[in-house]
């Protein structure tokens, strides 16, 4: 009889309800981002549900929003869960490391996108070539302004691997740059309050600044807001990175001078196919997979923004 009903339940899409991932049968990929409101995080989860989707793979998504303690919580649900393979945008690179742990004891692998870990337990990371792309953002800094003018650094979260190696980059290459000199630096949240804040800051201190580096396009629009405030629009190089659309229009408008174009969406799908490479066997301890990234200045932004929608009949 027991066999029976479990029979009618299945057949009525019903048995799946509350069971172990792994007991459905399919690959079931949990996936714990940054945060969830940042426009970047939201086209990368677009891309992993877009891939996943044709993998026939089912997604599920824990919220953390920049909080380390939720997101080591979350992975540790997915743990409980048994999802078949876990990817992660740690916060933090130490502090989550409870959640890499957790997932190396259950025997599932979990693989860090965009950020990265310092836990042994890390499967390998899906990343841009953050050093690089850190002394190329200074190279054209440096060209903008030949060589000359106070330079301020925006950074992004202390904690966070990947904005510690994209300052190193840009730092190690401005100083090439000997007539200009970094006065001012902080570490600071990815959001455009806290840019507009800081920039506001660096035009007191330093009236005559002449680039602010800022760690993603969030803080890069919020510092040009305070520049356009100050009447220095112009005068003020601004860098940022990610390419979200905002920064993408923002410098074909000349409100900021570069953004990084990384595609979060084709991001998120590398990230599945990474994920799908592994359990597949296909695997290399403390391996790295690359993103491919183009620098957005006034003179490519028109070819490389996405096209308007069309009209509505």
């Amino acid at each position: 009889m027991k066999r029976f009903l479990i029979a009618v339940l299945a057949l009525a899409g019903l048995w799946s309800v509350g069971q172990p991932a792994q007991a459905q049968n399919k690959v079931v990929l949990g996936i714990s981002l940054a945060s969830d409101t940042n426009p970047f995080y939201i086209a990368m989860r677009k891309g992993i549900e877009a891939r996943a989707a044709e993998l026939g793979w089912e997604a599920r998504f824990v919220t953390a929003n920049e909080q380390v303690n939720a997101q080591v919580n979350g992975v540790q649900d997915l743990v409980a869960q048994k999802v078949t393979g876990i990817l992660i945008s740690p916060i933090d690179e130490v502090a989550t490391s409870a959640a890499y742990e957790a997932a190396n004891k259950a025997k599932i692998p979990i693989i860090s996108i965009a950020r990265h870990s310092r836990s042994p337990f890390e499967s390998l990371h899906v990343i841009m070539d953050e050093v690089q792309i850190g002394r190329e953002i200074a190279a054209f800094v440096a060209k903008a302004a030949e060589g000359k003018g106070k330079v301020a650094v925006l950074a992004g979260p202390a904690g966070a691997a990947t904005f510690k190696n994209l300052k190193q980059g840009f730092e190690e290459e401005i100083k090439k740059a000997s007539g200009m000199p970094i006065v001012y630096s902080r570490d600071l949240a990815l959001t455009r309050e806290q840019g507009l804040n800081q920039a506001e800051d660096v035009l007191v201190a330093h009236p005559d600044i002449r680039a602010i580096y800022c760690g993603n396009d969030e803080i890069a629009l919020g510092a040009a807001q305070a520049v356009a405030a100050a009447g220095k629009k112009g005068k003020v190089i601004i860098t940022g990175l990610n390419g979200i659309p905002p920064a993408m229009k923002a410098v074909a408008d000349g409100n900021i001078d570069l953004t990084v174009a990384l595609n979060p969406m084709a991001w998120g799908k590398l990230g599945v196919d990474t994920m799908d490479s592994w359990l597949k066997g296909q695997k290399t301890a403390k391996d790295k997979a690359f993103l491919k990234h183009t620098l957005v200045d006034k003179g490519n932004v028109a070819a490389l923004m996405p096209p308007p929608p069309p009209p509505k009949n």
